[in-house]
């Protein structure tokens, strides 16, 4: 690690920046309590939109800034290389830098691939994971099932004006090559990402008008896809394990969280009844109970924020 430091007490509130590896890395500290590092999802989501306020009342809560979303932080080769293995051995320093002994990680969905990646190859510093809507496998087989999610959207909501838009935004997925289209991509998914989006539309539009990202292609450096099945590896995960994934959630839905419920050793399962991707924003008291319940439960003496 070849890291340079611009401030000095890792864990007070406020953003702090480092450099590594020549790289520019950014966390946001807030609430106070046990420390749980947050990796948002996209990949290229800007973090904000998982802040979590109901479990800033009771942990330390280190949202990650990750490497790309910010025009400073990118890799030579952006929009791509940014792989599993990269944002792991960015978690990893980040979690040597905040100099505690051990702490909690919760990915959101891809932040779950990369949370469950590095609770399989970075363990040493984990005392739990939260794997918060992920799923085992990309690729075919996690398209497949998305589609017939996404089917049962527009099934459910036949007729509502407000359809066209988002089954359009799902259409233009995967011409996405600007900052602009991903953002324009990710609000216009959004409402299929709730469980009720239209239904609540007063209160989750701002939510939706804030989301902010920046384009990160799934490549490899050498433009090869970052391709993920765990299925196999899952199953000695020795790290505790919180499962988190809501009932209406289309991207990556219950049967992925069911089913890295049955292979991780041990692990937890919270289902959200009324939830779709975003348990965070719709069930958010129900959500930070069982995630602040799994932190202390898992929390060994003298572990956490000093």
């Amino acid at each position: 690690m070849n890291t340079s430091v611009e401030d000095t007490d890792s864990l007070s509130p406020g953003t702090h920046a480092y450099w590594a590896d020549g790289v520019l890395q950014r966390y946001h500290v807030h609430g106070s309590g046990p420390v749980c590092v947050a990796h948002s999802g996209g990949p290229g989501l800007v973090w904000e939109y998982l802040r979590m306020p109901d479990l800033e009342e009771h942990l330390t809560m280190v949202y990650v800034e990750p490497i790309g979303t910010a025009e400073d932080s990118r890799l030579p080769s952006h929009p791509h290389g940014y792989t599993r293995e990269r944002y792991s051995r960015s978690l990893q320093t980040l979690i040597e830098y905040l100099g505690v002994s051990r702490t909690h990680l919760l990915g959101h969905s891809h932040g779950a691939f990369v949370a469950a990646y590095h609770a399989l190859h970075r363990a040493e510093q984990l005392a739990g994971v939260v794997l918060y809507e992920g799923a085992p496998v990309t690729g075919p087989e996690h398209g497949a099932e998305a589609g017939r999610m996404v089917e049962a959207f527009v099934a459910k909501h036949a007729g509502h004006p407000g359809l066209p838009d988002v089954l359009a935004a799902f259409g233009a997925m995967s011409t996405i090559s600007s900052d602009e289209q991903t953002v324009a991509v990710a609000r216009g998914v959004l409402p299929s990402y709730f469980a009720d989006y239209w239904g609540d539309e007063e209160r989750l539009a701002a939510f939706r008008d804030s989301v902010q990202g920046t384009y990160i292609s799934g490549l490899d450096a050498d433009l090869t896809p970052d391709t993920i099945d765990d299925r196999a590896a899952l199953k000695d995960l020795q790290v505790p394990t919180l499962v988190v994934v809501g009932r209406h959630d289309v991207i990556c839905g219950p049967r992925w969280g069911l089913e890295l419920n049955e292979l991780i050793p041990g692990s937890q399962l919270l289902m959200l009844e009324n939830s779709g991707h975003l348990g965070h924003i719709e069930e958010p008291l129900l959500f930070a109970d069982a995630v602040r319940d799994f932190v202390l439960r898992t929390t060994g003496p003298g572990e956490g924020a000093e």
